[in-house]
């Protein structure tokens, strides 16, 4: 019954518009077969019947996704249609469809019980653009039916500046005979107005709560992680404060996700006991389907994918690897590592220093300029990362975390003909690289980053650093970055392989200038790490676009932002992901 009312809707909407934009299109059989379906005013005016077109478009999606209010629409629209067409045309026939369709709708309303979905204000922001585009270029195709009815011959400019003029109300330059101009005019007068309605009214409607991690939750949720954070490299990064969370009945085990466009996105594996995971699986799905949302999970390891498509009948599609490098391993000795260490010992005998400590090691007032660091050498306006990112520095709860910076020894000098650097607004700090715990012996990368004028090679440093300090600080595995497609460019590379793969490989190369795929692969390839496979669980394969959008917006690839005055409320942000994109060694994820 969904499907079969949004596509009725959407069927009605085509032809409503294309009832006011046709003059004889409008008297057609046609189009009175339209008008018993919901919401077709279209033997009122040209005007109302793009309006009513252009409503049930809108409509239709919510439809389709089950949406209550929808529902609500659609039960409203038939009577009032109904009404219509009985004041109007005197068509017991019409009335009689009406009412058999809303008999339907009532009948299955049961059906139609998703919830509104949590929503930002910057869709006020995209409705604009998208309505005023659909608005410009169907008033375009208004003005163009109508070239007999226009006096004179005006200019194609006459005739886009007459469609703008009229967006807004106003009297263009284009004059026409008869009542032709009556019904231009009001047409594009009320694709104007439905522009400007449907912005306001997404602008300022009462905002739905978007998911938080409230501080009960974020209690539970550190329980869990101390008890089972060490399964899961990306456990820790549960406790960003930006995610929602659903617990399993016993409270043993839980998801986190933020809903983005219509997607519910988990990140990782189920936190706690995987016996209790499918309780909490279960929770989550119950989510998604109350809202109609669209449910995937981003990263889970090789056994969160299993049990979640055992659980859910999802299917999973591997994302990419996870690079870990075991510390009683790592050594840089060896032709292997040649490059590395000799980039280490160039950069060390620049002057520069490292130290890695326990964020409850350091001061307030260090800690306070690590932070400003981090801000102020981000790679980019917008914050990046979700998945694999914490989203904040030196919080009180985060004393396990571990800091490693590398500092320029002031007194130094790189040669004899320069003279000694001035320090810089962060003193002797040129690095940062910030790691989240792993359980009681490991640690996550979380961010990296660097003062844009120091020395080539600063990360590197810092992970060797922060690798060969390991051992003393009780750490014997350490999680590195996470290269998407590694696989598919590792095999594509190798002699022998396949066209198919070749060609594959080759488009993701190409994508590399853009996104930073391979580069990421071969810088963390240099530590020599073991590969950890990464999934994206899905429910078919039409959702995998969507599910890319969503997952890029979460992550900061994708940001709309919206005049001040639009936006919901004054109070300041929780803090974003700290995952830069500015160099390949700044990327912890994505």
């Amino acid at each position: 019954m969904p499907s079969l009312v949004a596509t009725a809707c959407t069927l009605v909407g085509l032809l409503d518009i294309a009832a006011g934009v046709f003059p004889r299109f409008r008297h057609s059989r046609l189009h009175a077969i339209a008008e018993v379906l919901p919401g077709a005013l279209g033997p009122f005016a040209a005007a109302l019947a793009l309006s009513a077109g252009v409503l049930l478009l809108l409509l239709a999606h919510g439809l389709r996704r089950r949406k209550r209010r929808a529902w609500r629409a659609a039960v409203f629209l038939l009577p009032a249609g109904a009404a219509s067409q009985f004041a109007y045309r005197h068509s017991l026939i019409g009335v009689l469809i009406a009412g058999l369709l809303l008999a339907l709708l009532l009948r299955h309303r049961s059906e139609f019980a998703a919830l509104p979905d949590p929503r930002s204000r910057w869709l006020a922001l995209a409705n604009f653009f998208l309505m005023g585009t659909f608005s410009l270029g169907l008033g375009t195709l208004i003005v163009a039916t109508h070239p007999r009815k226009v006096v004179g011959d005006p200019s194609l400019a006459d005739y886009l500046t007459h469609v703008v003029y009229g967006l807004f109300g106003a009297e263009g330059p284009l004059h026409y005979t008869g009542r032709t101009g009556w019904t231009v005019g009001y047409s594009l007068g009320a694709l104007g107005m439905l522009t400007a309605l449907t912005t306001v009214y997404l602008a300022f409607r009462p905002e739905h709560p978007a998911a938080r991690l409230t501080e009960d939750d974020e209690q539970r949720l550190r329980v869990l992680v101390d008890r089972h954070g060490a399964r899961d490299s990306l456990g820790h990064f549960a406790l960003r404060r930006d995610k929602g969370v659903v617990f399993s009945p016993s409270g043993k085990a839980a998801v986190t996700y933020r809903v983005v466009s219509g997607v519910m996105l988990a990140s990782g594996d189920p936190i706690g006991d995987v016996e209790a995971w499918p309780g909490a699986i279960e929770r989550f799905m119950d989510e998604a389907g109350k809202h109609s949302w669209t449910p995937a999970v981003m990263g889970c390891s090789e056994t969160g994918g299993e049990v979640w498509t055992r659980e859910t009948g999802l299917d999973a599609l591997e994302l990419g690897d996870e690079a870990v490098v075991d510390v009683v391993d790592f050594s840089l000795a060896g032709r292997a590592m040649r490059n590395v260490r000799q980039m280490v010992k160039r950069i060390e005998r620049n002057g520069y220093e490292t130290r890695v400590r326990r964020v409850r090691d350091l001061s307030e007032g260090e800690l306070e300029r690590v932070r400003r660091a981090a801000d102020d050498w981000r790679g980019t306006d917008t914050e990046r990362g979700f998945s694999m990112a914490l989203g904040r520095i030196g919080d009180p709860t985060d004393g396990d975390c571990l800091i490693a910076t590398a500092h320029r020894q002031t007194a130094h000098r790189q040669t004899a003909h320069r003279q000694t650097e001035m320090p810089g607004p962060y003193g002797d700090l040129k690095a940062i690289l910030h790691f989240v715990p792993w359980g009681d012996d490991g640690v996550s990368l979380d961010l990296m980053r660097r003062d844009r004028g120091a020395d080539p090679g600063m990360n590197e440093l810092l992970i060797v650093a922060a690798l060969q300090a390991a051992p003393k600080l009780g750490i014997a595995r350490v999680s590195l970055n996470f290269a998407m497609f590694r696989s598919a460019l590792a095999r594509g590379e190798r002699l022998g392989a396949g066209p198919v793969l070749r060609t594959w490989r080759g488009l993701l190369v190409f994508l590399s200038r853009w996104f930073q795929i391979e580069s990421l692969y071969k810088f963390n390839a240099k530590f020599r790490p073991r590969w950890e496979p990464r999934f994206v669980v899905f429910r078919n394969n039409r959702d995998l676009p969507r599910i890319g959008v969503a997952a890029m917006q979460a992550e900061g690839f994708v940001t709309l932002t919206l005049p001040r005055f639009l936006r919901a409320g004054s109070r300041p942000r929780r803090p974003c992901p700290h995952t830069p994109t500015a160099a390949p060694q700044d990327v912890r994820a994505v």
